[in-house]
């Protein structure tokens, strides 16, 4: 199967866990059956100037950010880091972690949620 770009579902999300500004979101699948059931999202993450994805709980599931473009704040169990273009983060089950662009630029990222 191949899904070409401008079949992705595209959607956005206004204070995204309680973030700041609206969040654009790729959708590369079309729901968990593509991951076979063990997870949620494979989807591309736009992060405008000033927008971010606020402070939340991965309880049942983990996720992982590959940052495409540009620079974010990454808030990890509540010690903040600053995560540029190739950095990964792994948000494992029973963690929490957020993100933030405080920059100028757009910030663009790859996530991943799989099930525990």
């Amino acid at each position: 199967m191949i899904r070409r770009a401008n079949e992705c579902n595209v959607e956005y999300r206004e204070h995204m866990r309680d973030g700041d500004g609206t969040v654009q979101i790729t959708n590369f699948i079309a729901g968990p059956e593509e991951l076979n059931d063990k997870g949620r999202l494979f989807a591309r993450i736009t992060l405008n100037p000033g927008c971010s994805i606020g402070y939340h709980l991965h309880d049942k599931d983990a996720e992982l950010f590959y940052i495409i473009k540009g620079t974010a704040e990454y808030n990890d169990n509540g010690v903040m880091r600053t995560v540029t273009a190739g950095d990964v983060t792994i948000c494992p089950t029973g963690e929490s972690h957020g993100i933030a662009n405080k920059t100028d630029e757009v910030v663009e990222l790859v996530a991943v949620i799989v099930y525990k």
